[in-house]
């Protein structure tokens, strides 16, 4: 047992040790005051370095995974969770895989397609847009996403520029190829989303695609040999001329696709997507975020916002896609109780 005489042997600590302990807890209520956020904010800038340095790691020692890729993987680690909700239909990620597959098979058995040749896509927000969409990125085609709010003489452009050796147009979207069909060029194969057609010389895809086979087609047809080749073209708006499109490479669509997760997102999540698909905020940071969450996706054929919260209750959404005055529009809904 200590004596009194003790208690002057025991250490005592430098006299910089109260200072120093009475700075930092200085500082750390000046950063609860005035930036309440900074941890939070740089665990996200941390995870976005972290990817970008693996991203970049991939590229270097010439790995390609794709988000196709990855989408395949999930299709194959969990078949059965749904992954597109659409007008109250469930479709699976192995529904979306096998009929990509049909689609992939489909264009390689009817179209002498080449990899790396361009089809434009002209169609809504429906679950066949992403069908089409994977089915011709499993041939490795560059595929090319056309606005549907672009009309006659810049939808035209929007073809011609990109060059395509096929256009899909959606069923619903048939007044607009009758439109632009006279003037388009001769060597553009044209195939709609129907099982018949009273256009000459345009081909249907619906009634194929039912007696065409699941199977994958040969994976050195998608397989990507480097992440900065082209795989998507999105059209600008053309607010200020004609719309401009923009390359959109493998790595591109990866960055984007990890934007949920780095804001926080998780494969239990269920997201909420409004914005047309032409769009790379609903196709890449939508669509490609689900696919590297492995998470689901509720798709709207188009924004309502008097539907909108009643989605979110129906589906049990937990995330939500907005961009502009969407939120506006949210908040100038009247209050509904229940």
């Amino acid at each position: 047992m200590r004596g009194w005489d003790d208690l002057f042997l025991l250490p005592v600590p430098p006299s910089w040790v109260p200072g120093a302990a009475a700075g930092i807890l200085s500082l750390h209520f000046i950063q609860k005051l005035l930036f309440p956020y900074f941890w939070a904010d740089l665990r996200y800038l941390l995870k976005v370095l972290t990817y970008g340095l693996r991203m970049e790691r991939y590229r270097l020692q010439g790995r390609v995974v794709t988000v196709l890729d990855k989408f395949v993987k999930l299709a194959e680690k969990q078949p059965h969770k749904p992954f597109l909700i659409y007008e109250g239909t469930v479709h699976t990620y192995r529904d979306v895989d096998r009929r990509s597959n049909r689609i992939a098979q489909v264009f390689l058995q009817h179209e002498a397609l080449k990899k790396g040749d361009t089809v434009a896509l002209l169609m809504g927000n429906e679950p066949d847009f992403i069908h089409v969409w994977f089915g011709l990125a499993k041939l490795g085609c560059v595929v090319a996403f056309l606005n549907f709010n672009v009309r006659f003489r810049s939808l035209l452009h929007c073809v011609s520029s990109c060059e395509p050796k096929i256009l899909v147009v959606g069923a619903d979207l048939l007044g607009t190829l009758e439109e632009i069909l006279p003037k388009l060029q001769k060597d553009v194969s044209v195939w709609i989303m129907a099982k018949d057609s009273t256009f000459p010389n345009v081909h249907t895809l619906l009634d194929k695609i039912e007696a065409a086979s699941e199977d994958p087609v040969p994976v050195n047809r998608c397989s990507a040999n480097n992440l900065k080749s082209a795989v998507l073209y999105i059209f600008t708006s053309g607010t200020t001329g004609l719309p401009k499109a923009a390359v959109i490479s493998h790595l591109q669509i990866l960055k984007g696709a990890a934007g949920l997760w780095a804001f926080g997102a998780t494969s239990e999540d269920i997201i909420y997507i409004t914005l047309p698909l032409y769009h790379s905020a609903a196709s890449l940071l939508g669509i490609g975020g689900c696919i590297q969450l492995g998470a689901t996706c509720v798709l709207k054929k188009k924004f309502s916002a008097s539907q909108f919260w009643s989605d979110c209750r129906r589906y049990n959404v937990t995330v939500i896609q907005y961009i502009g005055e969407l939120c506006r529009y949210l908040c100038n809904q009247p209050v509904v109780s229940g």
